[in-house]
């Protein structure tokens, strides 16, 4: 238990001076983008950007807390769909696409947030009881979740929503997005309990080698099982944001994000063999694919381009990561 508690200090040290190596890449996007637009420094841009950028920001916290302990999480982008889909649909009539239960409109974000962490538990439970691979199972219940979403739907939008679902991705607290607020406080969390409380500790030793940390007494199961479950509700989380922020919940709600997420917890240090990577590292590679997709919104790049951009900064980052640190990050 020693060793344990007193080896995390370092790594966390050198963690926090690596967490400012994509600073520079984002002051020379915006220098590039200022350039490029005379709008692009605008403040009403710039909010525009980290309210776009706070739902997908939250599947990013997830995906870097679970990649840190060492194991995959493909569903969460399929669960920023069919969470908020489900959740109102329990609670509006048959007329307007629901189920007709009639459970009042409150409910629909805490019923939200539950079948998020009902996915992550069912994750947790195929991987941890059963000793499955996270990659295979969390890629099938992708297509099923998503699944799960089209077939009730019928993959129709759902419009006539609750306002409920619909305040938090609307409204504005202090002059910035609630969305905003959420994600920082959120992030702030993330980076306070990796770095300082035992949890943190617990997930940078499993990931980092999984009989050591069930050797020093750390109860690996229920660790995993648990960010596994963190993971859905914050992907449920990021659904509600959304669907407040479009007004509407439509059948490719999420659909793709998964690219980025992975984009942006790469370039932000975070490893995808586990153990290493901090959580404001990722938030770092969130605000540069957040800037990179922005600037080539304003130059008119079409969507249907994007992606490979997405997957060409993947490649740089991992050789970068190869060249940095003498092993490739399979």
């Amino acid at each position: 238990m020693t060793t344990l508690t007193a080896s995390p200090s370092p790594r966390v040290r050198l963690a926090r001076f690596r967490d400012l190596t994509l600073v520079p890449v984002i002051l020379i996007l915006l220098v590039v983008g200022a350039v490029l637009d005379p709008t692009f420094l605008t403040s009403g841009n710039l909010t525009n950007v980290l309210q776009q950028q706070a739902a997908i920001s939250l599947l990013v916290l997830a995906e870097a807390m679970i990649l840190i302990a060492g194991k995959f999480d493909l569903s969460l982008e399929s669960t920023v769909g069919m969470a908020p889909a489900i959740a109102v649909m329990l609670v509006i009539p048959a007329s307007a696409g629901g189920f007709g239960l009639g459970l009042p409109g409150g409910l629909v974000i805490p019923l939200c947030l539950l079948v998020g962490a009902a996915i992550g538990a069912f994750n947790g439970f195929l991987i941890i009881k059963f000793q499955l691979s996270a990659f295979i199972v969390t890629l099938a219940m992708l297509i099923i979740v998503h699944g799960l979403q089209l077939g009730p739907t019928q993959g129709k939008t759902l419009f006539e929503l609750p306002d409920s679902i619909l305040y938090l991705g609307s409204a504005v607290w202090l002059g910035l997005p609630a969305s905003i607020w959420i994600a920082g406080v959120l992030f702030a969390a993330g980076i306070a309990g990796l770095a300082y409380f035992r949890i943190g500790r617990s997930l940078y030793a499993i990931g980092g080698n999984i009989d050591a940390a069930r050797a020093a007494g750390i109860r690996v199961d229920r660790v995993l099982w648990g960010v596994f479950i963190l993971g859905g509700t914050l992907a449920a989380l990021a659904g509600v944001l959304e669907t407040g922020r479009l007004g509407a919940i439509g059948s490719n709600q999420g659909v793709g994000w998964i690219f980025m997420v992975f984009a942006a917890a790469v370039i932000g240090g975070v490893s995808m063999d586990g153990g290493k990577g901090t959580i404001l590292g990722a938030l770092t590679g969130v605000l540069v694919i957040g800037l990179v997709q922005n600037i080539l919104t304003l130059k008119g790049v079409s969507g249907f381009w994007q992606p490979v951009v997405y997957g060409a900064i993947i490649l740089v980052a991992l050789i970068i990561s190869r060249i940095a640190g003498g092993k490739a990050q399979d």
